[in-house]
């Protein structure tokens, strides 16, 4: 028996890159391991979005000096990632986008203390293409997140990545059978190509038509 379905395209996407900071990025940090396939092809959906009027979104982790929280707690490693350093730049593989936030988040989902939610709601926005690290931690709670929300959820397979490639295989599983469609790069990117020809752009709801 199937027990799982497509949820498919909603009619207005944007694209959420999560946590591709050097802390995680970079294997001299002490939480971070190499990326550069998974970065490489965010940075294609990037300026595909961006070309195609399709609103982008950053978050990276951040923590102040005072913070006491369990996650910290529990992963002792990041508290490398201080608000203002090195570790909490976005990798500079990825394509500059002026207009585009960059939230700070202390938690491992990116709808927690950002305003991420009501920003979307703003911009009338109902799927999410979901990229960034890791698999198995902040990209999986942002995922069942945005689900819990209402939004349709897309998860490009290049496009997320983990420092355990078995717990990436085994959370890349649970989110396709339970949260979102995890789906190839190529379908996300005829899906937009496709629907900028059509002319049904992304604009903010109270845009003109």
């Amino acid at each position: 028996m199937n027990i799982s379905e497509r949820t498919g395209w909603g009619r207005r996407p944007a694209l959420l890159v999560v946590d591709f900071q050097t802390g995680f990025t970079d294997p001299a940090s002490g939480v971070g391991a190499e990326m550069p396939k998974e970065l490489a092809a965010t940075a294609e959906l990037i300026e595909l979005c961006t070309r195609f009027d399709v609103p982008v979104m950053f978050t990276a982790v951040a923590f102040q000096p005072f913070d006491q929280s369990k996650w910290l707690r529990k992963m002792p490693g990041l508290h490398a990632l201080r608000e203002g350093g090195r570790w909490c730049q976005l990798d500079a593989r990825l394509p500059l986008c002026p207009d585009a936030p960059v939230w700070i988040k202390r938690a491992p989902s990116a709808f927690f203390g950002t305003p991420l939610q009501p920003h979307l709601r703003a911009l009338g926005i109902d799927t999410l293409i979901v990229t960034g690290s890791v698999t198995s931690g902040c990209i999986l709670a942002t995922v069942i997140d945005a689900a819990s929300l209402g939004y349709h959820v897309i998860v490009p397979l290049e496009c997320v990545t983990d420092r355990s490639p078995v717990a990436h295989l085994a959370n890349l599983v649970d989110i396709d059978t339970k949260y979102g469609d995890v789906v190839e790069l190529d379908e996300v990117t005829s899906h937009l190509i496709e629907a900028a020809a059509s002319g049904n752009r992304v604009r903010p709801a109270h845009a003109s038509r």
